[in-house]
């Protein structure tokens, strides 16, 4: 009976396989260490609140210049802190769908 090769070509094939696997997966978590330790900044109302979120997802600062707090319009302060939190989240999950997308086989983008 023949046996079946299964297009990998014999040993040597699959022993290189298995390296760029392993490659790719020590150069995944090299970018994902870069991604973690970066850190993304965003503004609105023409810079009055400013947002500083990490790579792991977590805000580390929120400044907001006195001039935009208004007692009487508390939630035009507090719309101001969410476009800018949501706008650093976005940038921060953009740079880590563009980082790890370049590094994923056709097809499978989107996964991070």
């Amino acid at each position: 009976m023949a046996r079946q090769n299964f297009g990998f070509g014999g040993g040597a094939n699959m022993q290189q396989l298995m390296r760029q696997a392993q490659k790719m997966q020590q150069q995944m978590a090299e970018a994902q260490e870069k991604l973690d330790a970066a850190e993304y900044e965003a503004a609105s109302g023409g810079g009055m609140v400013q947002v500083k979120v990490s790579g792991k997802r977590e805000i580390t600062s929120i400044v907001i210049d006195p001039q935009v707090v208004d007692p009487d319009d508390i939630e035009m302060l507090q719309d101001l802190i969410l476009a800018a939190v949501n706008e650093a989240l976005r940038k921060g999950e953009e740079a880590r769908e563009n980082t790890m997308g370049k590094m994923v086989p056709g097809g499978m983008g989107g996964m991070f």
